[in-house]
C-alpha cells in the first residue's frame, strides 16, 4: 500500500509520522468536501492508518466512518457489498486472513450493520476473527488480553452474538451455513473445555435456525436465536464506545460495555423480525443438506454434549426433519 503515491494531506502525514486532532478535522473536511469517499482516498485513509501509529482518538472515529461510507454507500449498488468489494475489504484489513488492530474489527462489522446485503463469506469472516482469538490467540480480538487456548468465554460469545446479529439485516433472517460452519469449528476445537454455559445455548440455537430455516419448517428464527433474557433493552448503540471497552482488557468491563453501549439484543432483533415477517418459506430440506449435519456430528466417535442439545433441540422443535436425521435423533432422549 505505501507503494502508492499518496494525495498531499495523506503523504505529509506518513511522513510526519504523526497525526493530531487538526489534522483529522483538516481530513475530514478534505475527503468529504465533495459529499462522497472515492477509491483513492479510502486507499490513502487504509495507508496513513497503516503506516503512522500515532494517531488520536479521533482518527478512529473519522477512519471508521470514511471506510464505511465508502463500502457501503459509494460503491454501486448502494448499500448492498459485492463480492468484489468484500475481498478488497478483507485485503485492506487483514494478513493471512488475520485482522490484527481493532479499529479494522469495529470497521468489519460496522460495514455488516450498515450494508442493506452482504456476501455470506464476509459475515464468516468475521465470525472465523473470534475463532482465530479462541483457537490461536491471534488477532485483534485476542489483543490485549489474557486468553486460555481452546476455552471460549462470554467475552468471546457476545462478540459472535453481535456479528450474528449485524449480518442478519434485511432479509438474511436464518443463520447461513458458512455462519453455521464457523461455528462448528470453533465447538469441535473447544468441545472437551470448560467453555462458558452461553456458548452451549448460542451454538445449539444457530445452528439449528440454520437447519430449520432450510428444512421449510417454521424455525427459531434469527431473533430467536440469538436471543438472551437478560440482555438490556437499551437500544442505544455506540460503536466508539464498546469497542473501546471491550478491548480495554477485563471481562467485568466487557459485559459492562455490552449491557451499557450497545444494546444489539433489542436494536438488530427488531430489525431481523421485520425481515422476518417478510420473509417466504424456504424450500424443503434435501439429502445433502441433511448429511452436512451427519457428517459434522460425531465424526471422531463421540457425541459431545453441545452436540447432544443441539440434536436434543431439533427433535424438541422440529418434529419434521429429513430421514437422514433419524438415526442421530434416536441418541438422544
Amino acid at each position: 500500500m505505501d507503494n502508492f503515491e499518496h494525495a498531499r494531506p495523506i503523504a505529509e502525514l506518513i511522513e510526519r509520522k504523526a497525526v493530531t486532532d487538526a489534522d483529522v478535522l483538516r481530513l475530514r473536511r478534505e475527503v468529504y468536501r465533495n459529499g462522497v469517499v472515492n477509491r483513492e482516498e479510502a486507499r490513502d485513509i487504509f495507508a496513513l492508518d497503516h503506516l503512522v501509529t500515532d494517531k488520536p482518538e479521533s482518527w478512529r472515529e473519522f477512519f471508521v466512518e470514511a471506510i464505511v461510507d465508502y463500502v457501503v454507500e459509494q460503491e454501486a449498488p448502494r448499500g448492498y457489498i459485492s463480492n468484489a468489494n468484500a475481498e478488497w475489504l478483507v485485503d485492506s484489513i487483514s494478513h493471512d486472513g488475520v485482522v490484527d488492530y481493532r479499529t479494522e474489527f469495529e470497521l468489519l462489522i460496522k460495514v455488516i450493520e450498515r450494508a442493506h446485503h452482504v456476501p455470506a463469506h464476509l459475515a464468516a469472516f468475521a465470525l472465523d476473527q473470534v475463532a482465530i482469538a479462541v483457537i490461536e490467540g491471534k488477532g485483534s480480538v485476542a489483543r490485549g488480553r489474557t486468553l486460555t487456548p481452546g476455552v471460549i468465554g462470554e467475552h468471546e460469545v457476545e462478540i459472535l452474538r453481535r456479528i450474528l446479529y449485524a449480518s442478519g439485516g434485511h432479509g438474511n433472517v436464518a443463520i447461513t451455513r458458512e455462519e453455521a460452519e464457523v461455528l462448528f469449528h470453533i465447538n469441535d476445537s473447544t468441545r472437551e473445555a470448560d467453555n462458558h454455559l452461553s456458548w452451549t445455548e448460542l451454538f445449539t440455537k444457530a445452528v439449528a435456525c440454520s437447519l430449520m430455516a432450510a428444512s421449510g419448517y417454521t424455525p427459531p428464527n434469527r431473533d430467536e436465536a440469538l436471543r438472551r433474557e437478560e440482555w438490556l433493552g437499551d437500544t442505544s448503540v455506540n460503536l466508539g464506545r464498546f469497542f473501546s471497552k471491550m478491548f480495554a482488557g477485563s471481562l467485568d468491563a466487557h459485559i459492562e460495555a455490552v449491557k451499557l453501549e450497545t444494546g444489539s439484543e433489542s436494536y438488530w432483533g427488531e430489525r431481523n423480525a421485520r425481515m422476518d415477517t417478510a420473509s417466504g418459506s424456504s424450500e424443503k430440506i434435501d439429502a445433502p443438506e441433511a448429511e452436512w449435519l451427519v457428517e459434522r456430528i460425531g465424526r471422531d466417535g463421540v457425541l459431545h454434549e453441545n452436540e447432544k442439545e443441539l440434536l436434543g433441540f431439533l427433535k424438541r422443535e422440529s418434529p419434521h426433519i429429513h430421514p437422514a436425521l433419524h438415526p442421530l435423533l434416536e441418541k438422544v432422549a
